[in-house]
């Protein structure tokens, strides 16, 4: 699978500029050919707008995704400001991000918390976008690969709660996606080489295809200040599936040339 994905996090500020920007994405998507789109384009708006895009996007060629949901419950519950998996998915999403690094930081979430996001979503047929990825400081310290793993295993303890409850993991070679974005690189202009982005792109597909023999080859995205200068060098590598796109997806015109960089390389 390959896919491009807007996380637009915590904007638009009102409904009408969400409405502006999906006006713009469905006029330049809506004549497109579905044989020349190689590349799934998915939008993560916040919370509030979710219901609002996922029925502008009904019968469009682009999905929904939530940007969290509840590690709590699964369905309903006393979880003040939480959203759970069963509410996200009745509001028209079919995916959501889970772990993303600013999650992490901000609201310190552990990895007990995020095994019960990942089984929660799976539970409710969302597919799970599972972000992942390094600080400067573990950066330069050469501690890429360690800290991803520890990452990974979050991936490696659902698997095995979904045996627990008999649910084929199979499933997750369809409903998961890693997105790898060095917290370093993330709004701020940094960016890795599209050769350190290929090996670190390997050594995660190696990692979770040996978690279970249903995961050979689980789409990696990669993420982290990419732009229209930058994606045709990152679309061209066979390790890179697709990207995790933040303030470029905010404007039509830049998420798609990002897209279309995509679907030029993969077609």
């Amino acid at each position: 699978m390959h896919a491009v994905i807007g996380n637009w996090k915590q904007n638009p500020a009102t409904i009408d500029e969400v409405n502006t920007l999906l006006d713009s994405l469905l006029a330049a998507t809506e004549d497109k050919d579905a044989n020349d789109q190689h590349c799934q384009l998915m939008v993560a708006p916040s919370c509030i707008h979710l219901a609002g895009v996922s029925a502008r996007l009904q019968n469009t060629s682009i999905l929904a995704a939530a940007q969290d949901i509840s590690a709590h419950s699964s369905s309903i519950g006393a979880y003040t400001g939480d959203c759970s998996a069963q509410q996200i998915a009745d509001a028209g999403a079919t995916w959501t991000i889970l772990g993303h690094s600013e999650r992490r930081q901000y609201h310190k979430e552990s990895h007990q918390t995020l095994v019960n996001k990942v089984n929660n979503a799976f539970e409710h047929n969302l597919g799970v976008v599972f972000c992942i990825g390094e600080t400067q400081t573990q950066y330069d310290d050469k501690q890429t690969f360690a800290v991803l793993d520890k990452q990974l295993a979050v991936i490696k303890d659902s698997i095995a709660k979904l045996k627990e409850q008999h649910i084929d993991s199979k499933k997750l070679s369809e409903d998961l996606i890693i997105a790898y974005e060095p917290v370093w690189a993330i709004g701020t202009g940094k960016v890795p080489t599209v050769e350190e982005v290929s090996a670190t792109h390997e050594h995660i597909k190696q990692t979770v295809a040996a978690f279970d023999k249903a995961l050979p080859a689980v789409t990696v995205l990669y993420g982290g200040s990419v732009n229209t200068d930058n994606a045709d060098d990152f679309a061209a590598s066979t390790m890179i599936d697709g990207a995790l796109v933040g303030g470029a997806s905010l404007k039509a015109d830049s998420f798609l040339a990002i897209a279309n960089a995509f679907n030029r390389a993969k077609s």
